[in-house]
């Protein structure tokens, strides 16, 4: 007796099934290139093309998913739940790139940004960690980062230069990020700090430099925040200078006033003790 086919017999979509093994394993290798990218096993350019291969095996596992629509509706196949799911995947590994493209389409092609674009921070032992050719902040992003981010101006605090530079560097601290270098400032020196700051997915390492100098009766903040690769930023390093320079304003303003040194008291000079006279002897 021939058993009817029952809902849930029906062969399953070969298309369906391999969009989501690509799908699978295109989420497998970002992750791969992700953690080559922050372990830094290998050098920038391999690892993003490991990313970017990534990319386009999600995109296929796309085409895979919506061919296989067509076979499941035509032949009554099943596979239309893990189509779906291998559309979602894929969609949510293409979401971050596809925010990054739009930003690039609407900023500038820049990945050095300061607050003093005529005499920015200098990068001195970060320096030797960057490619060459990338230490000097170049002339041409004055004018493109004016127009892009006219917020990206130095702060100016009513404070000491030294109280300034230790609430930085308490921030810093606070935020984990690599110092590489610290100086404080003193009288005839400015104070400066260079660090390396991640990016919070793939990890690439971005170099900041801050100036902290004396300034009439205050303190004047330049920050200098530079990727150390890639053309485009995509608004990262001022989004991370506005930032760092809201937290200084906020901190150096909550921050007690130091006192004044108390002018120690002029020690009174003693007079020696008068001398008594001797008591006259006694007779016995």
């Amino acid at each position: 007796m021939a058993r009817r086919p029952s809902f849930g017999d029906e062969p399953m979509s070969r298309l369906a099934v391999w969009s989501a093994r690509l799908a699978w394993f295109a989420l497998a290798v970002a992750g791969l290139s992700i953690i080559i990218v922050r372990s830094g096993l290998l050098e920038i350019v391999p690892s993003l093309a490991t990313f970017g291969a990534a990319l386009v095996f999600a995109v296929l596992s796309i085409l895979l998913a919506l061919a296989s629509f067509v076979v499941i509706w035509r032949d009554g196949l099943a596979g239309l739940g893990r189509a779906l799911i291998t559309i979602f995947i894929s969609l949510l590994l293409l979401a971050y790139p596809a925010y990054l493209g739009s930003r690039a389409l609407k900023l500038p092609a820049i990945d050095d940004i300061s607050t003093d674009t005529g005499s920015p921070p200098r990068f001195d032992v970060l320096a030797r960690l960057r490619p060459r050719g990338t230490n000097e902040y170049p002339a041409r992003n004055a004018e493109l980062q004016r127009k892009a981010y006219p917020e990206v101006v130095p702060l100016m605090a009513d404070a000491e230069p030294k109280q300034v530079y230790d609430i930085t560097l308490a921030l810093i601290t606070k935020h984990k990020w690599l110092v590489v270098d610290a100086r404080p400032p003193a009288p005839r020196r400015d104070g400066t700090i260079e660090m390396v700051v991640r990016t919070p997915i793939m990890g690439f390492r971005d170099d900041v430099a801050i100036r902290i100098r004396a300034a009439g009766e205050g303190t004047r903040v330049d920050v200098r925040s530079a990727s150390r690769y890639g053309m485009h930023d995509f608004g990262t390093n001022a989004r991370r200078i506005r930032a760092l320079l809201d937290e200084i304003d906020e901190a150096v303003s909550n921050a007690p006033e130091p006192r004044p040194a108390q002018p120690s008291a002029p020690q009174q000079r003693k007079s020696p003790p008068e001398k008594r006279p001797a008591p006259a002897n006694r007779r016995q």
